[in-house]
C-alpha cells in the first residue's frame, strides 16, 4: 500500500503477497522499508534496471544489518557505510554498497523510522563557527558560491587538522599551526595556488570576530607559482579538432562532451562557466549567450552557427528527462548538474589518449582548449587587447602571459647579443 504523507514523503508498506511469497533468505529487518526507497529513486528517475541493482544490494545489506544485530531505527549513517563495506560486490559493479548504504540510512532518518545520532559538543561549536564563516562571506566579502564552498573547505579541513574531533578553541591558534597545515596541504597536492587565499581568509575572518587575539593571516607567505614562468598549455590547430572529433564520434555521450568542449574551444569560456549555463541563458533569435563569469558579472557572447547546432543537437538527442533548467546534466538519473568541473578534465584527458596525443603536462586542465583559443588568435596576428576580449580578461596582466607566444613582436624588441668586439 501506497500513502502520502503530509510532507509529502511516499510510504510503501509491505503488501500480502511481498511477505508471504518472498523466500525465506530475502525476509530481512530492512524489508518493511526497502519498497518505499525504490519508491523514492524511482520519483528521482532512476531507470528501472538500476533500481533493481540497488534493491538487491539493500537486501545483502539487511542480512548483513541481521549477523550484527543492526536494527533499521538504530541504523546511523557512520553504522550504515561501515556494514554497507561488509556487503559483497559484484564483479563489474560501479556502485559502491557503503555509498548506497548511507543512502538507504538517511532515507530512514527522512521517514522518521531512524534518527540521525546526536552532534557532540565540539561539532555543535564547529558548526556554528562555519556557519557564521559563511555568512560573513555571503554578506560582506560577497564571494560566488564556488568560491565560498572551496574556502569553507579548506577552513574545515584547516580546524580538523589542528584540533581533530576536539573542542576548537581559536584562541590558541599560532602562526605554526596555519603553515603547517599549508605545508602538508601543498605535500600531497600537484599545484594548488589557492590553499593560502582560502586559509588567510578564514584567519582574518577569526581575527575579525575576536577569536584570536592577533591577525595570524599577516603570518602566512604567499604560496610559491613557479608553473607560471612556462608558456600557457595549449594545442595546435590541428589537434584542438581532433579533440573535438573524438568526442563527436563517441557513441556513448557524444553530443554533451562534444558540445561543452566546443564552447570552450570556440568561444574560450572556463570550464565553471560551462557548467553553470541555464537554458534560459541562450537568445535563440538574437543568437546569444549569457556567460556567468568570475565575480558575478555576466557577458553577452555571440553563439556561431557551429555551437547552436552542437547546444540543439544535444537538447534535443541527448538530455534526458529532467525539471532542471541547467543546461548540462548527468547522463544517469536522476539527470542533475555535475558538482564540479572535473568532468571536463576526464573527456579531456580521455580525448587525448584517443587521438593519439601527449599531453603537454602531466597535468590536464580544463583551460587546455581555452589557452589553444587564445594561442591561435596571437599567432593569427590579434593583439593582446584583442585577446583579452576574446577571453573576457579584467586585467590586462592575465593577457600578457600570451605575449610570450608572439615570436614575432618579440624578435622585433629582442637586443643584439653582446660578442668580443661589438654586438652581433
Amino acid at each position: 500500500m501506497i500513502a502520502l504523507s503530509e510532507f509529502g514523503i511516499i510510504f510503501v508498506t509491505p503488501t500480502t503477497w511481498s511477505t508471504k511469497n518472498m523466500p525465506i533468505s530475502l525476509q530481512t529487518c530492512v524489508e518493511p522499508y526497502v519498497e518505499s526507497f525504490t519508491a523514492s529513486l524511482a520519483v528521482a528517475d532512476y531507470k528501472a534496471p538500476t533500481i533493481k541493482n540497488y534493491r538487491s544490494i539493500i537486501r545483502k545489506l539487511g542480512k548483513v544489518m541481521d549477523s550484527e544485530g543492526v536494527t533499521p531505527c538504530a541504523l546511523t549513517l557512520d553504522q550504515a557505510e561501515r556494514l554497507g563495506r561488509m556487503v559483497s560486490r559484484k564483479h563489474g559493479q560501479t556502485v559502491q554498497p557503503y555509498n548506497l548504504a548511507r543512502r538507504f540510512a538517511q532515507h530512514l532518518i527522512d521517514i522518521g523510522v531512524a534518527r540521525p545520532a546526536p552532534l557532540t559538543d565540539a561539532q555543535i561549536a564547529r558548526a556554528a563557527l562555519l556557519a557564521n564563516f559563511e555568512t560573513y562571506l555571503v554578506k560582506q566579502r560577497g564571494l560566488s558560491e564556488r568560491t565560498i564552498y572551496h574556502t569553507l573547505r579548506f577552513a574545515n579541513r584547516f580546524l580538523d587538522y589542528r584540533f581533530g574531533e576536539q573542542m576548537i578553541d581559536p584562541a590558541c591558534l599560532r602562526p605554526a599551526d596555519a603553515i603547517g597545515f599549508i605545508e602538508h596541504v601543498l605535500a600531497g597536492a600537484r599545484r594548488d595556488k589557492t590553499i593560502a587565499t582560502h586559509v588567510r581568509i578564514f584567519l582574518q575572518y577569526l581575527f575579525g570576530c575576536g577569536a584570536t587575539p592577533t591577525n595570524l593571516s599577516l603570518s602566512l607567505p604567499r604560496t610559491a607559482k613557479s608553473w607560471a614562468a612556462r608558456l600557457p598549455r595549449h594545442l595546435s590547430p590541428e589537434g584542438v579538432e581532433a579533440v573535438l572529433a573524438s568526442v563527436r564520434d563517441n557513441p556513448r555521450h557524444g553530443a554533451r562532451d562534444y558540445a561543452m568542449l566546443l564552447l570552450m574551444a570556440r568561444l574560450g569560456l572556463r570550464a565553471v562557466e560551462v557548467m553553470a549555463i541555464q537554458l534560459d541563458d541562450i537568445d535563440w533569435r538574437a543568437g546569444e549567450l549569457t556567460v556567468r563569469g568570475k565575480g558575478k558579472l555576466h557577458d553577452r557572447l555571440p553563439i556561431t552557427v557551429e555551437v547552436g547546432d552542437a547546444l540543439s543537437h544535444y537538447l534535443r538527442e541527448e538530455r534526458g528527462p529532467t525539471t532542471c533548467r541547467t543546461m548540462f546534466v548527468t547522463h544517469r538519473a536522476p539527470h542533475r548538474p555535475f558538482k564540479d568541473s572535473q568532468i571536463v578534465n576526464d573527456i579531456l584527458k580521455e580525448a587525448l589518449k584517443a587521438t593519439g596525443q601527449k599531453p603537454v603536462t602531466p597535468y590536464v586542465g580544463s583551460h587546455l582548449l581555452r589557452h589553444s583559443l587564445a594561442t591561435q588568435l596571437v599567432n593569427t596576428g590579434a593583439s593582446l587587447e584583442e585577446v583579452g576580449d576574446v577571453l573576457r580578461h579584467r586585467s590586462r596582466t592575465s593577457t600578457m602571459i600570451y605575449a610570450r607566444l608572439d615570436i614575432d613582436g618579440l624578435r622585433s624588441i629582442a637586443q643584439p647579443w653582446p660578442v668580443a668586439g661589438g654586438v652581433q
